[in-house]
């Protein structure tokens, strides 16, 4: 076979499925590539976020004797190798070049303040690169004192400048620390932090903030603040007298993570837990404090949602990509008919003839995969196995299918056929194969339901079973109808009605191939714009459930009457409702819950028209209590005084406050006096403003909440691919449409040439034409529309996607009509305008050349 005058002959179809192939490829291989870059991003943001304390791997001792005290820097020093030397190999490659070292006391109380202040003794190995003086000196050399009678160590510290103004404390000053084996501490300066926002001072919060502690069943607040000494003050702590913790971080840079490694760093920290007591040889027994395995859990979960949509939206694009380069193939391998059918009259094997196709079909597809690969690591992202086997499945595919059509075309020589005569009948195992994926379709729907992925990957293949059961039912049952049509229009006076549906109606048995690409394109391209629509609008809400109000001030102290007019008085607000928000004892037991005292009213007036509901409550000592204080009767709170509170109803939430524990809402009239620590305001106002009116005080707002939840790389990634995957589906469809038409155009060619014959006109010939055309695409175009609107209520309980939604479930999936409409409407358009511009074509051929001797006779 002469392979390069089949490919000058075909130029235009090889034209077309190189272009189809290169762009399949590209999306197949560059898709996941995005995907994967966006996984770990996500990640990478995650552990860069949150707190030092939660990502480093700190290694704790607490010794109990002398001998496992270390007083003296190069001890610590000396087991810190150690500890780097353990960290498995999938660890290693997360890990900062320096970490750092620190010894500390807890709870350690000042004599004489009977347990209500405690100042903790602390060493912070890098101390002088962190902390800057502005006042007095750091600490130096260790000394002794006397008190009651005794010679006590009496260790030189600093404070933090915050310590001053809460605890009362200053530069001079000599405290005595214990109950029974005293320590004293001299102030000698008052430091504040070089970078207050570095990640580091989240292992010391307590050195560089005093803390507030109410204890159990106590009313008055306990103060805690951590000193910092030298290394002298080393020499006076003994784990034997004090509560004493020493920690050897080792810090995490999580910008060299990867999504891939998850798995592989999550056992690296199990192993290390185990290693720890068994290839470190310490004076003291020593554990790994971290968070990650948490922090990688989380992660995990939300990962393995976004990997199921991102996969299902893929699979269905991988699948239409490759239904749409099979009906190319099909379209080169029918103008190939004539020439190979005459090479096997000639005398030419069948294994030729088949090589013929196949090997014309490689020659377009497999450069253009090349193509389209090479131009996917332009994507930036990892490369993943799929990268190289989706070109490679594509390439396979094509060949494959062309081998198997010749040869099935060609198993006689001159071997002629008509299909359009009669429908054909199935076969019986054909019927039972169908009758099976769609069984199997509807049990893997149930199990989805009610498992959910995380019980059975396997699953993932049931969206794909529903949209294939969905096509062999249509191309089975849409027939049916077509047939009762005939019958009406054979009643009528025309023929042409009667002559174009009863051709859709004996459609060949291969015209069931644009259903099976339409059909799941339609539907998944509907299935993600429903799925991405929820999303958003779960987002929206989940914005105003965590800010309550267009926008939140909090202050830790009362706002004063006067900042609050000059915020009622300020451009563009347009509403103020204030309220009181803290903690509060329940009655006379050892037991608090959060309230918040607000007027219902005004604040059910100024979220009016939003996403959330407020419930009314009435009464001055009427309040709405949580489920977890539940049928308690009335009862009394320590709050300003000991109002009595009457429960009126039971409320699940309160917006941008609470969503779980225990909690109450009341009347600000319950109360003696409101002291305003929170504005629930509405207008338009820079936040910034509203800021430097309000001291110490925390601004938020909807619109910043909802662009933090947009702004996830998991978020945005489920999101631009489902955006991606609509639109090249939408492109898939009309190709497929187009590709429909033009696959079939030589047989409707020569039966429109032939009906002209008997007196058929021009505008009867585009009627005929558009009615055998298009009852197929408007069928499958519904039942496409259907399945993609069904899809994510049906798959819904089974895919958790509340990690993209600010942690709100995602179950509102209210179809918008106009996307999807308008995709299905413009396959409808392209068919009628391909079938219009094909009689068209049609028309200025000539009779003789599309007609055979003794066709019209």
């Amino acid at each position: 076979m002469r392979i390069p005058l089949l490919a000058r002959a075909n130029a235009g179809t090889l034209t077309v499925l190189i272009a189809l192939s290169a762009v399949a490829c590209l999306l197949v291989a560059g898709l996941p590539r995005a995907t994967q870059a966006s996984f770990d991003e996500a990640l990478r943001r995650s552990l860069t976020t949150a707190p030092a304390v939660q990502t480093d791997l700190t290694v704790a001792s607490e010794p109990r004797s002398p001998e496992q005290d270390l007083h003296e820097r190069g001890q610590f020093a000396s087991l810190y190798p150690q500890w780097r030397q353990i960290v498995p190999a999938a660890l290693r490659p997360l890990l900062a070049p320096t970490g750092h070292m620190s010894a500390k006391t807890s709870r350690t109380p000042v004599a004489g303040t009977s347990g209500r202040t405690y100042i903790n003794l602390g060493w912070l190995s890098d101390a002088d690169q962190r902390v800057e003086w502005v006042r007095g000196r750091a600490p130096g050399p260790l000394s002794t004192t006397r008190h009651e009678g005794e010679t006590i160590p009496l260790i030189e510290v600093g404070v933090v400048e915050e310590a001053v103004r809460e605890m009362g404390l200053g530069i001079g000053q000599t405290k005595v620390l214990g109950e029974s084996d005293y320590v004293a501490v001299k102030i000698v300066g008052l430091f504040k932090a070089k970078n207050p926002d570095d990640r580091y001072w989240s292992h010391h919060a307590d050195v560089l903030h005093v803390s507030r502690q109410l204890p159990p069943g106590g009313l008055d607040f306990e103060y805690h603040v951590t000193t910092v000494m030298s290394d002298a003050g080393l020499t006076a702590l003994s784990g034997e007298s004090r509560h004493l913790t020493y920690r050897w971080v080792l810090p995490l840079d999580g910008r060299a993570a990867s999504a891939l490694a998850v798995p592989d760093v999550a056992a690296a920290v199990t192993e290390l837990e185990r290693l720890m007591p068994v290839q470190v040889v310490s004076p003291s027994p020593h554990r790994l404090d971290t968070g990650l395995p948490n922090l990688l859990g989380d992660f995990s979960a939300a990962l393995a949602s976004a990997q199921t949509v991102i996969f299902l939206a893929l699979g269905g694009l991988l699948a239409v990509a490759l239904g749409v380069i099979v009906l190319g193939v099909r379209l080169l391998t029918d103008r190939m008919e004539h020439p190979l059918g005459l090479a096997r009259a000639r005398g030419g094997s069948l294994r030729q003839v088949a090589g013929a196709g196949a090997a014309l079909t490689a020659l377009a597809v497999a450069p253009a995969a090349l193509a389209g690969y090479a131009l996917s690591f332009l994507v930036p992202g990892p490369v993943l196995p799929v990268v190289h086997a989706g070109p490679a499945v594509v390439v396979v595919t094509a060949v494959v299918f062309a081998a198997v059509r010749v040869s099935l075309a060609h198993r006689t020589p001159l071997h002629e056929r008509r299909d359009d005569v009669a429908a054909a009948r199935p076969s019986p195992r054909r019927v039972t194969l169908e009758v099976l994926v769609v069984g199997l379709a509807l049990a893997g729907a149930y199990l989805l339901r009610e498992r959910g992925l995380s019980q059975d990957p396997f699953l993932l293949l049931v969206p794909v079973a529903l949209t294939l059961a969905a096509a062999l039912i249509t191309l089975r049952c849409y027939p049916y109808p077509l047939r009762l049509l005939v019958r009406l229009a054979g009643r009528g006076r025309s023929a042409v009605p009667f002559l174009g549906l009863t051709r859709a109606a004996r459609a060949r048995s291969a015209s069931g191939l644009p259903v099976l690409i339409l059909l799941p394109a339609l539907a998944v391209s509907v299935f993600a714009t429903v799925i991405s629509s929820g999303i958003a609008s779960t987002q929206v809400r989940a914005s105003w459930q965590q800010v309550g109000a267009p926008i939140k001030v909090t202050s830790v102290g009362e706002i004063q009457a006067s900042v609050i007019e000059k915020v009622r008085a300020t451009d563009g607000v347009e509403q103020v409702v204030v309220a009181q928000t803290g903690r509060v004892q329940l009655a006379d037991v050892p037991e608090w819950a959060a309230a918040i005292a607000v007027d219902m009213a005004q604040w059910q007036r100024l979220v009016a028209g939003t996403p959330i509901s407020l419930p009314t409550l009435s009464g001055d000592t009427s309040a709405l209590v949580s489920p977890e204080l539940r049928g308690r009767g009335a009862f009394e709170i320590g709050w300003l005084g000991r109002p009595r509170l009457t429960p009126q109803g039971v409320i699940d939430a309160v917006p941008g406050f609470w969503s779980s524990g225990k909690f109450i809402v009341m009347s600000p009239s319950a109360l003696p006096r409101l002291e305003v620590n929170t504005l629930l305001i509405k207008g338009d106002v820079p936040l910034a403003e509203l800021a430097r009116m309000v001291p110490a005080s925390t601004v938020d707002s909807q619109e910043r909440a909802l662009a933090v939840i947009r702004e996830d790389p998991l978020t945005g990634a489920v999101r631009s691919t489902l955006i991606v995957v609509t639109v090249a589906l939408g492109l898939y469809a009309l190709v497929a449409v187009v590709l429909s038409l033009v696959v079939g155009a030589a047989d409707r060619t020569r039966a429109v040439s032939f009906l002209r014959t008997l007196g058929l006109s021009e505008r009867q010939a585009r009627r005929l034409t558009v009615l055998e055309v298009l009852p197929m695409v408007l069928v499958t175009s519904l039942v496409g529309l259907g399945l993609g609107l069904g899809l994510p209520a049906a798959l819904g309980p089974g895919v958790d996607l509340s990690a993209y939604a600010g942690d709100l479930p995602v179950g509102d999936y209210s179809p918008d009509l106009l996307t999807p409409g308008a995709l299905a409407a413009a396959l409808i358009v392209a068919a009628a305008l391909g079938a219009y511009a094909h009689t068209a074509i049609g028309r200025r051929r000539n009779l003789g050349a599309v007609l055979r001797v003794g066709d019209s006779t």
